[in-house]
């Protein structure tokens, strides 16, 4: 049989299940690495969500769509926004086997795209949007300009998906100037409040902090810890997978899933803790949670308000703590030790070290004066004996 060229509408059936609701399928020509075609078929949704054979029709379109996409471009592509980002879930957001993007990253786009660009773009044409109005628009959101930056860049890569597709030839979003600058620095513990924050603390919540503070992992990879992602003899932590709301999944990027250093005394605080630990095999999490009988580690959000930040408050630090709060000081600690750009990004497992730099590493204000009086002293050489002659002018002199 010969490739199919000509645009397919496909067909959606009513199939009867043994367990379950009965669902719609859609069924459609696919073509073969052969030339030839094969029978392809999909599961739209369920009866009970779809009740009408035109409501999964349109349910239909981004899988009618995708079937086409050997198909000319006049006939084939999306028609309204609304529309391509129904076939952009289905490529791009469809599920962890896609290996393109982490859970909690596919959850944040369809808040994003439920929330924000779906009620306001769904219905205009691709043609329709223009960079101005987009940039307009994003400035009336009231959000802060972190959130509205994603939400650019979210429209930006639907129309480069739909560029990848051939369905248009420029992406208008490129043009949208949207600031991503923070509006307020993020808390950095200095050591002192680190320490008196540890010792503080009681053996479960301080091996999580000091293991966060100490190594820069994020909450999601320091939860999805198992005892055998832990190497006590090569004092290593293989950091394989993350776990956000309790789905499991890939590190966030390749550079995330590098080995962590173990420092022995670390090694000796985790040592404790699994001694002490009802989970202690090697398959366990680390942090198992009693009250899931070991099956989910601890929801984060509960140990940082219930146990970390009331022991925080009652020591008298009034700072923010969050768990990335222990992330930032630990690149700042290392910046302020003298620490080259190089290891700082190895350890933080940064893809890049613009990141680094920019957001993680808050020089501490005893380290910025050293650094500004040693370019003083090497602009006004005796700047010291002028301190020297200062000061003998300020002591009183005896009547």
């Amino acid at each position: 049989m010969p490739r199919r060229t000509r645009y397919q509408q496909g067909s959606v059936q009513c199939e009867k299940r043994r367990s379950g609701p009965d669902v719609w399928v859609f069924r459609w020509w696919q073509s073969t690495s052969d030339g030839g075609t094969k029978r392809r078929k999909a599961i739209v949704g369920t009866i009970a969500a779809l009740p009408t054979e035109a409501a999964a029709l349109r349910a239909a379109q981004a899988l009618r769509i995708d079937a086409n996409q050997e198909t000319p471009q006049t006939e084939g592509g999306p028609s309204t926004i609304a529309e391509l980002i129904a076939h952009y879930r289905l490529k791009e957001l469809a599920g962890e086997d896609q290996g393109r993007k982490a859970f909690s990253t596919r959850a944040a786009y369809e808040c994003y795209l439920r929330g924000w660009v779906l009620p306001r773009w769904g219905t205009h044409r691709l043609d329709q949007i223009k960079p101005v109005a987009v940039e307009e628009w994003l400035g009336g959101i009231k959000r802060s300009r972190g959130t509205k930056a994603k939400i650019r860049n979210l429209m930006s890569a639907l129309f480069h998906h739909a560029m990848r597709y051939e369905w248009i030839e420029r992406n208008p979003i490129k043009l949208v100037r949207q600031s991503a600058k923070r509006e307020k620095i993020p808390d950095v513990l200095e050591l002192h409040e680190l320490q008196l924050l540890l010792s503080k603390l009681a053996v479960r919540e301080r091996t999580l902090a000091l293991l966060d503070a100490a190594t820069g992992l994020r909450v999601s990879e320091l939860l999805a810890l198992r005892w055998d992602d832990v190497d006590f003899k090569n004092l290593e932590i293989r950091v394989t997978e993350s776990i956000w709301h309790q789905v499991v999944g890939v590190c966030k990027t390749e550079a995330s899933a590098k080995p962590v250093p173990m420092d022995e005394y670390m090694a000796e605080d985790l040592r404790r803790w699994r001694r002490n630990s009802p989970y202690p095999m090697d398959g366990d999490w680390v942090f198992a949670s009693p009250r899931m009988k070991g099956k989910q580690p601890y929801w984060p959000d509960n140990l940082m308000k219930r146990y970390i930040r009331p022991v925080a408050r009652q020591a008298g630090i009034t700072k923010n703590i969050g768990w990335h709060t222990f992330r930032h000081s630990f690149g700042t600690l290392l910046k302020a030790n003298g620490e080259d750009v190089k290891t700082v990004q190895e350890l933080l497992r940064h893809a890049n070290s613009r990141i680094t730099l920019d957001v993680y590493t808050q020089a501490v204000n005893s380290h910025k004066r050293a650094a500004q009086s040693k370019v003083v002293r090497m602009m006004v050489p005796n700047v010291g004996q002028r301190e020297v002659e200062t000061d003998s002018l300020l002591v009183p002199r005896r009547a």
